[in-house]
């Protein structure tokens, strides 16, 4: 098959290295970018051996699917032009600023009857790709994603901009039933949003997440611990590695008394990649036709949809005065 013709809209931070893994893809070929900013758009252009488009219609026109990183409160707008113009779209997470707007690009998206994927990058994490084949009914899941301070992603809430991944891929491994119950806590300390929250989300099944975000910490961690009647698994996405924890057949007539007598320490692999590369290259499969979306508009719309949920939970919970 000829290769895609695909474009990026938006190559600051993230953007440019979307417009990186499509200009080397074998089975895409990218035909430009469109940024904001000219000076960035041209530069990233050049690096990549593509075309600026100053003008948005203009790459539309010369293209059949787009990537789009613009920041939030411009995904509505930006992904309902290209959806009118019947161009598949990869949306980098969040799908939208609100449902409202998550609801329209889907509805949209379902008219013209092209795929519309969220950017929802961890699904394509190594150590999620090591888990899927232990992965069975989980009860319990404990996620932390800490991370260093910086200005990029304070526009909105530390639930939109880093809890929202793991938000995903809970929904995702307990099978996407909305929850029955959030409760959620939470601080803006250095921007005017949140940066550290917490929530406890119980889903239908009985399931319990508990997951922390903050951009306030010291180190980077990415980590998920996932308990199900099977054993238990320990993923470090950060470092994409992971092992599963799980009870030997025939302990009980071993007489085994130590813990390695007893458990089986399986250690999770799957073969190394850039899972934003993975990303991409799912995302034009999809655009042409070979390929399910591993995260649909209906997805990131699940996903958006606990985040705000998760979001006016803390607006609920008091804040305590001063102590006297």
């Amino acid at each position: 098959m000829a290769a895609l013709p695909v474009g990026v809209i938006g190559v600051g931070a993230l953007g440019r290295h979307h417009a990186r893994h499509l200009a080397a893809a074998a089975d895409a070929r990218l035909v430009g970018v469109h940024d904001a900013d000219p000076v960035r758009g041209r530069a990233v252009a050049s690096s990549c051996g593509s075309r600026f488009y100053g003008d948005l219609d203009a790459l539309l026109a010369d293209v059949e699917a787009v990537t789009i990183a613009v920041p939030t409160p411009a995904h509505a707008e930006v992904g309902l032009r290209a959806l009118s113009r019947r161009r598949a779209v990869l949306m980098e997470k969040p799908l939208a600023a609100s449902l409202d707007e998550a609801d329209s690009l889907v509805e949209e998206a379902r008219r013209h009857g092209v795929p519309l994927v969220v950017g929802h990058v961890e699904r394509f994490n190594r150590a999620i790709r090591a888990a899927r084949p232990y992965l069975g009914d989980p009860r319990y899941l404990e996620s932390d994603r800490l991370a260093p301070f910086q200005l990029r992603g304070t526009d909105v809430a530390v639930v939109l901009d880093l809890m929202i991944h793991d938000l995903d891929l809970i929904l995702n491994l307990t099978g996407g039933a909305a929850p029955v119950e959030v409760r959620a806590s939470g601080v803006a300390v250095l921007s005017p949003h949140l940066d550290m929250a917490n929530a406890r989300v119980e889903f239908p099944s009985g399931a319990v997440a508990n997951v922390t975000a903050s951009r306030m910490a010291r180190e980077r961690v990415r980590r998920l611990r996932i308990f199900q009647p099977d054993g238990y698994l320990s993923l470090d996405l950060g470092d994409g590695t992971g092992e599963f924890m799980r009870l030997r057949e025939g302990w009980r007539e071993s007489g085994g008394q130590r813990l390695e007598e007893i458990v089986e320490r399986v250690v999770l692999s799957a073969p190394e990649a850039d899972a934003l590369a993975l990303e991409l290259a799912s995302f034009v499969r999809v655009a042409s036709g070979q390929a399910e979306s591993v995260v649909t508009g209906v997805e990131g719309r699940a996903a958006l949809a606990l985040a705000l949920e998760v979001t006016e939970a803390i607006q609920r919970t008091p804040v305590p005065g001063p102590h006297r």
